[in-house]
């Protein structure tokens, strides 16, 4: 009988990152199972955006080791790096959208620069990413020109424009009002369920972290303080986590 390969999709030991003289991480081991999705949690300054940054290999770390789909990146060269990264999707906390492009080029930007896709099979893929974002009507605006909900949504769909296996996400509804929050939740955890993507999100929203989330991690000083289900996390007797959910309450 064939095994099932159980090899999880994103593999973090011993990781440690400073800036000068502050450590931001200190020692993370984290692991992330194929079509799981985990939310890290923690106050600001605990050094999540910056797992983001290493997980994608736009920073190094100081030490320790990250495995993606098996491979290790941390000393890969820029190319190999490049192949790796074409299977992660990125979104940016504040969107990070080409204030010159329209939104149908900025989700085409990708396309554009990594598949040898035809004009009209890059233009029916952008149509479907938009659709799917509920962002069809508006190819033609500028990032200005739309709200930062409608932001975040055409950042996830140029996210997902080369079909990732990995997505990360950094503080998706940072700055949204509760409403748009948990639409953009809601998407969030429609995507991978329909695409059956591995997702690590960063946020400080704790009831979006429940509702679209298989795992929570809480950060502390640059560590991993608990990890679990939601339900876990809330029965924890650890002070700072019964403060922090308290808090989020």
């Amino acid at each position: 009988m064939k095994r099932e390969n159980r090899e999880p999709t994103i593999l973090v030991k011993g990781l440690r990152k400073s800036f000068g003289e502050q450590t931001v991480l200190n020692g993370i081991d984290l692991t992330v199972g194929r079509g799981e999705t985990l939310a890290v949690l923690g106050r600001s300054g605990t050094g999540k955006s910056v797992l983001l940054k290493l997980l994608i290999g736009l920073q190094a770390p100081d030490s320790g080791s990250i495995h993606i789909n098996g491979r290790e990146i941390t000393a890969l060269p820029l190319d190999e790096l490049n192949e790796v990264r074409k299977k992660i999707g990125f979104l940016f906390q504040q969107a990070a959208l080409y204030d010159s492009l329209t939104v149908e080029e900025n989700v085409a930007f990708p396309l554009n620069r990594h598949t040898k896709m035809s004009v009209a099979e890059r233009s029916d893929r952008v149509r479907e990413l938009l659709s799917s974002v509920g962002m069809a009507g508006d190819l033609e605006k500028l990032p200005s020109q739309i709200s930062g909900g409608m932001q975040k949504r055409v950042g996830l769909a140029r996210a997902l424009a080369l079909e990732p296996e990995i997505l990360l996400c950094d503080e998706p509804t940072a700055g949204l009002d509760p409403i748009t929050s948990r639409e953009i939740g809601e998407l969030i955890l429609e995507m991978q369920k329909a695409r059956h993507m591995t997702s690590v999100v960063v946020t400080h929203d704790v009831h979006g972290a429940k509702a679209f989330s298989d795992r929570l991690a809480l950060m502390q000083e640059g560590t991993i303080l608990a990890e679990g289900t939601a339900g876990d996390l809330q029965n924890s007797r650890n002070e700072f986590v019964v403060q922090f959910f308290a808090d989020a309450s």
